[in-house]
Protein backbone atom coordinates (compact mmCIF):
# COMPACT_ATOMS: atom_id res chain seq x y z
CA UNK A 1 0.00 0.00 0.00
CA UNK A 2 2.82 2.41 -0.89
CA UNK A 3 0.15 4.66 -2.89
CA UNK A 4 -1.73 5.78 0.83
CA UNK A 5 -1.96 9.67 0.25
CA UNK A 6 -3.27 11.53 3.18
CA UNK A 7 -3.40 14.26 5.40
CA UNK A 8 -0.17 14.37 7.94
CA UNK A 9 -2.23 13.90 10.94
CA UNK A 10 -3.50 10.34 10.27
CA UNK A 11 0.15 8.88 9.91
CA UNK A 12 1.00 6.39 13.18
CA UNK A 13 4.28 7.29 15.45
CA UNK A 14 7.31 5.91 13.19
CA UNK A 15 5.98 6.08 10.04
CA UNK A 16 8.10 7.60 7.26
CA UNK A 17 6.34 9.70 4.32
CA UNK A 18 7.10 11.91 1.78
CA UNK A 19 5.28 15.58 1.54
CA UNK A 20 3.01 15.68 -1.96
CA UNK A 21 1.14 18.69 -1.19
CA UNK A 22 0.24 21.29 1.03
CA UNK A 23 -3.34 22.62 1.09
CA UNK A 24 -4.26 26.49 2.25
CA UNK A 25 -3.83 29.69 1.09
CA UNK A 26 -0.45 31.62 0.64
CA UNK A 27 -0.08 32.22 4.37
CA UNK A 28 -0.47 28.67 5.20
CA UNK A 29 1.75 27.85 2.38
CA UNK A 30 4.52 30.37 3.61
CA UNK A 31 4.41 29.33 7.61
CA UNK A 32 4.58 25.27 6.59
CA UNK A 33 7.62 26.03 3.99
CA UNK A 34 9.50 28.56 6.27
CA UNK A 35 9.16 25.30 8.82
CA UNK A 36 10.83 22.65 6.06
CA UNK A 37 8.11 21.37 4.69
CA UNK A 38 7.71 21.06 1.12
CA UNK A 39 6.88 18.56 -2.07
CA UNK A 40 9.35 15.72 -1.88
CA UNK A 41 10.79 16.12 1.53
CA UNK A 42 10.52 13.05 3.74
CA UNK A 43 9.33 13.13 7.09
CA UNK A 44 8.86 11.24 10.45
CA UNK A 45 6.34 10.95 12.35
CA UNK A 46 7.93 11.23 16.26
CA UNK A 47 4.84 11.80 18.49
CA UNK A 48 1.24 11.80 17.67
CA UNK A 49 -1.34 11.64 20.25
CA UNK A 50 -3.25 14.61 22.03
CA UNK A 51 -1.62 17.61 22.03
CA UNK A 52 0.93 18.73 19.51
CA UNK A 53 2.37 16.30 16.48
CA UNK A 54 6.36 16.42 16.56
CA UNK A 55 7.59 15.66 13.25
CA UNK A 56 11.19 15.02 12.00
CA UNK A 57 12.37 16.73 9.05
CA UNK A 58 16.13 15.63 8.57
CA UNK A 59 17.73 16.71 11.54
CA UNK A 60 14.83 19.18 12.49
CA UNK A 61 12.24 18.27 14.96
CA UNK A 62 9.13 20.57 14.57
CA UNK A 63 5.60 20.86 16.52
CA UNK A 64 2.76 21.05 14.39
CA UNK A 65 -1.07 21.32 15.69
CA UNK A 66 -3.85 18.77 14.54
CA UNK A 67 -5.37 21.44 12.34
CA UNK A 68 -1.95 22.77 10.54
CA UNK A 69 -0.96 18.73 10.23
CA UNK A 70 -4.38 18.39 8.42
CA UNK A 71 -3.31 20.71 5.26
CA UNK A 72 -0.21 18.81 4.59
CA UNK A 73 -0.86 15.86 2.57
CA UNK A 74 1.61 13.13 2.33
CA UNK A 75 2.24 9.17 1.18
CA UNK A 76 2.97 7.02 3.13
CA UNK A 77 7.09 5.09 2.15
Amino acid sequence: MANDVFPLGFLPVGQDAVVKDIIGGIGVRRRLTDLGFAKGVSVRILKNDRGPLIVALGNSRVALGFGMAQKIIVEKI
